[in-house]
């Protein structure tokens, strides 16, 4: 192939993978704008007015999962994870306080809120930048994806990677996670692959 033709395809390549994300973004956002619950959480987030804030992991992840394996009841949330980025106020009683906050407005809701700003202390990573780009260092790619509004009210995806496995239902550990051992821990541990068998672990 001449180094021209090259470029269109490539470009055509482009074109496509973008095109296909986007559906899969707008596929992503209207099953979330159907479902009451996770809009009735992302309001009470909302309220809290936080940096760079979204909820990611689970609360999104698992209704793609539940949606692609065709369940028509939704499966319960474990934790409803809240992650902002504030490098001014990074004490974990802050974070406590805003959990205590959510819990007074439903009790019934499994709040896990986390400031990335410090969490590259835990993990033995340099201080990250954003929300987004502590993302990028979790345990898995399908897990690192995540939800918030835009300045204009309407859904926004927060996403640190390609859609495309987590509609292909695999499973992918990210090799810049540090701590190798945790994916295999955490698939045991959380039973994803007894909950939507059709799920296929990568690497």
């Amino acid at each position: 192939m001449s180094p021209s033709r090259h470029a269109g395809a490539s470009r055509r390549g482009g074109f496509l993978l973008k095109k296909a994300e986007m559906i899969y973004e707008r596929q992503l956002c209207e099953w979330i704008a159907a479902d009451p619950l996770r809009m009735r959480v992302l309001e009470m987030a909302r309220e809290l007015h936080l940096p760079d804030w979204c909820i990611a992991a689970g609360f999104v992840r698992n209704l793609a999962w539940d949606k692609l394996h065709g369940y028509t009841q939704a499966t319960p949330l474990a934790d409803i994870d809240l992650i902002f980025f504030d490098t001014e106020n990074t004490g974990t009683e802050h974070e406590r306080a805003l959990e205590a906050r959510l819990a007074a407005i439903d009790p019934a809701l499994p709040w896990s809120v986390r400031n990335q700003a410090r969490m590259h202390m835990r993990n033995g990573d340099a201080p990250y930048a954003s929300t987004l780009d502590a993302m990028r260092h979790w345990v898995e790619l399908e897990t690192a994806l995540g939800v918030t509004f835009d300045a204009h009210g309407r859904l926004h995806l927060v996403t640190a990677f390609s859609l495309d496995s987590l509609f292909a239902k695999r499973i992918t550990p990210n090799l810049a996670h540090r701590a190798h051992g945790e994916f295999a821990a955490r698939l045991a541990q959380k039973e994803w692959l007894q909950i939507w068998p059709e799920l296929r672990v990568d690497g």
